[in-house]
């Protein structure tokens, strides 16, 4: 039996979540430059001006594909603050690689902010993301009003992991996997040389290695560090702590 299908006409809202779901789709996988919106509305089932009823030009519709895709990025880092901070950190990194490679152009997009034309609500945006990765990571340490150091520690790991990122898209030459590992030890690195000049980052060092096990993140970095150290100590001579 043959059964003719009937389009159900959606309400205003359900349309635009439509239309900014088919954007940011189209928009992850080419530069929102290279996206017309002709074929937002062919991807859409809908006609061009019907496009523009919803919102006034593909800058708007960006914005708003933008906005969704911000907010799914920010929760990327939220994570139960339960277990060692460095498989905690493994974990946050394993989702933000899942976002960045499911989104490709459209990560890139995001990060570098927007079109070429550009927009302030693209940029604000774009620092809400730093800044939640940053309120996570500051959660998960338990600072509520972090010494200078440990900010600048933390504000330069969120911004290596973007920059990072947008290396990998580049052709995937390191493996994934590896780089996720490599950005946990970045982290503890870029706290212990912080450590090696300021008391109170000694101490936060010194709570973040407490817990974990032998076969954690921060634990592998300490041991491949301990190998290389004879050859460190061969190659360059000892010098007075100041």
């Amino acid at each position: 039996m043959t059964t003719t299908g009937v389009r159900r006409r959606m309400g205003v809202e359900e349309r635009r979540q439509q239309l900014i779901g088919v954007a940011l789709d189209l928009f992850s996988r080419r530069s929102p430059d290279e996206v017309s919106i002709d074929e937002i509305a062919s991807a859409a089932g809908i006609s061009r001006p019907l496009v523009y009823h919803y919102f006034p030009g593909k800058q708007s519709l960006y914005e708003a594909a933008l906005r969704r895709a911000a907010d799914e990025l920010a929760a990327r880092f939220a994570e139960p603050h339960e277990g060692p901070l460095g498989s905690r950190l493994l974990r946050v990194m394993g989702r933000f690689f899942d976002f960045v490679e499911g989104h490709g152009p459209g990560f890139s997009a995001l990060m570098r902010g927007g079109p070429s034309a550009g927009s302030s609500t693209a940029y604000a945006m774009v620092d809400e993301v730093r800044q939640a990765a940053y309120d996570q990571i500051m959660a998960h340490l338990g600072i509520e009003e972090p010494p200078p150091r440990l900010e600048l520690v933390v504000r330069s790991w969120v911004s290596l992991a973007e920059t990072t990122a947008l290396i990998w898209l580049d052709g995937h030459r390191v493996p994934r996997g590896e780089l996720e590992l490599q950005l946990v030890h970045d982290f503890a690195a870029l706290t212990a040389v912080s450590a090696a000049y300021d008391e109170e980052m000694a101490g936060i060092l010194l709570r973040m290695l407490a817990d974990e096990p032998s076969d954690g993140p921060f634990a592998e970095l300490v041991g491949r560090l301990m190998a290389l150290a004879p050859a460190a100590r061969r190659t360059v001579p000892a010098q007075p702590v100041r």
